[in-house]
């Protein structure tokens, strides 16, 4: 059934992130984010400004929903666990790819999702379908079946035959818990095809994940872009410790939808750190981490426009 009939009854749940400012001088009063936001000083320049500008997004989010007479739960990401997102009909987010990341953990297959860039000149917003401006028309594209969608792999994530989430979107970091620290493993490749390939590694850590987290940190550490709807799962070691001079035979690459990338630790302080800093699980020695492709897809809506434009190469100047 198509949102434009029922859309008098579509339920959205909208989740909005807590800024930087709401959390260290509202609420916190954080002596030395107060001090530095007197001051003037350029750590926290920006603070303040993006947190008008989300501020002012969520304002209109709210007068959209009034607007077009939508049924909406509003929480922030931090009490998204009171509530469930398959009973609504579409989850949006207001705020950045941070804010995305962590709700998508929240929505299974049934439910699309939509980020609405609440600062974009902070903030990428590459899962976002929508900006602040365009909220209403967003929000009446989605109702009438207008808005674009893109069903993106998502990939499972065990530790020693426990799954830790089916849910992950972006990447998953294995490392040792020291930055400065090597991290040492060793990385086995089982492929579909019933071939295996396994090399022992040292490094600053290894970047798995799905194609929609092609363009972050994969792509950062050398990775490739991989089409948005890619069912294979890519590695990239970060800074491959190589100290006689012969390249890692296994530095980069992908496994299919059916393959199967392997990690035992021979780290005593190891740290699987899931779509960014906040899910973290110790890795301690011997243990092992499996990464596959999801059955949990996930539907983003409008990401076929942000992706035309996140996915451009950027030009260079010219020399003179």
């Amino acid at each position: 059934m198509k949102m434009a009939r029922t859309k008098r009854r579509a339920r959205f749940l909208i989740v909005a992130k807590t800024t930087s400012y709401q959390t260290y001088v509202k609420e916190r009063r954080d002596v030395r984010t107060t001090e530095l936001l007197a001051k003037k000083d350029p750590a926290v320049r920006r603070l303040v400004a993006a947190h008008e500008a989300h501020e002012s997004a969520v304002r209109e989010v709210r007068d959209a929903v009034k607007t077009l007479g939508i049924s909406a739960g509003f929480v922030t990401t931090d009490t998204m666990h009171d509530c469930a997102p398959g009973d609504f009909d579409v989850v949006v987010t207001v705020g950045g790819d941070g804010t995305l990341l962590s709700t998508s953990h929240g929505v299974g297959v049934t439910t699309p999702i939509l980020g609405i860039n609440s600062a974009p000149e902070h903030s990428v917003g590459f899962f976002c379908g929508a900006r602040n401006g365009g909220v209403k028309e967003a929000f009446t594209a989605v109702l009438e079946d207008r808005m674009p969608r893109t069903v993106v792999s998502r990939m499972q994530v065990d530790l020693n035959g426990v799954c830790l989430s089916r849910r992950v979107l972006n990447d998953a970091l294995l490392c040792h818990e020291i930055p400065a620290a090597t991290s040492r493993y060793i990385l086995t490749l089982r492929r579909g095809d019933g071939r295996e390939e396994e090399e022992e590694q040292k490094s600053s850590g290894l970047w798995i994940g799905p194609a929609a987290g092609s363009t972050a940190a994969q792509r950062s550490a050398g990775g490739h872009l991989l089409p948005l709807t890619s069912r294979r799962i890519q590695y990239v070691v970060r800074e491959p410790y190589t100290p006689t001079g012969n390249p890692l035979a296994l530095s980069r690459g992908t496994v299919d939808e059916t393959g199967v990338i392997i990690i035992r630790s021979k780290m005593r302080q190891g740290k699987l750190f899931l779509d960014g800093p906040h899910v973290v699980h110790e890795v301690g020695l011997g243990d092992v981490v499996t990464l596959r492709r999801s059955d949990e897809d996930l539907t983003v809506l409008g990401l076929a426009r942000s992706e035309t434009a996140a996915r451009k190469p950027s030009r260079r100047p010219r020399r003179p």
